[in-house]
């Protein structure tokens, strides 16, 4: 899908945009799916660990912020996030088999739709390389007054950012810090919907509220390199959902490298079927 100079900005860059790319018939798929869970918020006085809705939403005026781990809540996503034009590319920009990470349905709802300050993803989901990067779809026609996405140019080869203020998670660079961010120099990511956007996991992102009249959905889907393994014990790693740690493009690998040294390392027993090692050695795993 993509073009050999678009693969070589991504990487010199730490960002793509990619205009109208996503076939009409999928954002319309993709829309009525969201729409079900618009429906089924009104019925929600709070968030319920799949929706996150804001303060002020009621059923007769939803606003939803998120819609946590879509490709786990609906067949439509899971075959758009495994099979669909960012799981290519993903492959494509990652030159090989990809590890699927998580996916997020922001909605960013019309009259104030909460921004997301100037951050990282690397931060809150470490992995053992800096390959992860995230595949973005609007499923609407998206201006710059509606709270699109700005990225950094460049920033994905520069400083990793403190996310704490003191000892308090915040999530985003400190305001002191954000001079050197280059947030000042950051292209907003527009366009009409089924335009893609992709950034590195390092890139510094972030985008304003929504204060006009229209929703703007983004569907975002994280996806690494296979041999790229998210580091359990820190961030959101041990927060994703089912169909995390899908290898998409190839077949699963057996060998990873750490400190230089390459191992062949056991199965995926994180979803169960392991005993003991007794059963392992006496061949009755």
């Amino acid at each position: 899908m993509l073009s050999a100079k678009q693969i070589g900005q991504y990487h010199t860059e730490g960002y793509l945009s990619l205009p109208d790319l996503v076939d009409p018939d999928w954002v319309r798929k993709l829309v009525n799916a969201a729409s079900e869970f618009v429906e089924r918020s009104r019925a929600l006085a709070k968030s319920d660990g799949v929706i996150d809705i804001e303060p002020d939403h009621s059923a007769d005026n939803p606003r939803l912020r998120r819609l946590i781990n879509p490709a786990d809540q609906h067949q439509v996503f899971a075959e758009f996030v495994l099979e669909g034009p960012p799981a290519s590319i993903a492959t494509q920009l990652l030159g090989g088999p990809v590890r699927f990470h998580h996916s997020k349905l922001n909605y960013k709802w019309s009259d104030g739709g909460q921004a997301v300050e100037w951050h990282q993803d690397i931060q809150y989901w470490p992995h053992s390389d800096f390959s992860p990067l995230t595949i973005g779809i609007y499923l609407d026609d998206v201006d710059i007054e509606m709270g699109a996405m700005g990225v950094v140019p460049q920033s994905h080869n520069g400083e990793l950012f403190d996310l704490y203020d003191g000892d308090q998670w915040t999530g985003s660079i400190h305001p002191n810090d954000l001079s050197r961010s280059g947030y000042q120099d950051a292209v907003w990511l527009t366009g009409p919907a089924g335009s893609v956007t992709v950034h590195n996991c390092c890139t510094v992102h972030g985008s304003p509220p929504n204060n006009t009249t229209t929703v703007r959905p983004l569907l975002l889907q994280t996806y690494s390199a296979v041999h790229s393994y998210p580091l359990l014990g820190v961030g959101t790693n041990g927060r994703t959902g089912r169909l995390s740690g899908t290898i998409i493009g190839g077949p699963r690998p057996r060998t990873l490298t750490v400190q230089g040294r390459e191992m062949v390392a056991a199965p995926d027993w994180s979803r169960g079927g392991y005993s003991t090692i007794f059963d392992s050695q006496t061949g009755k795993d």
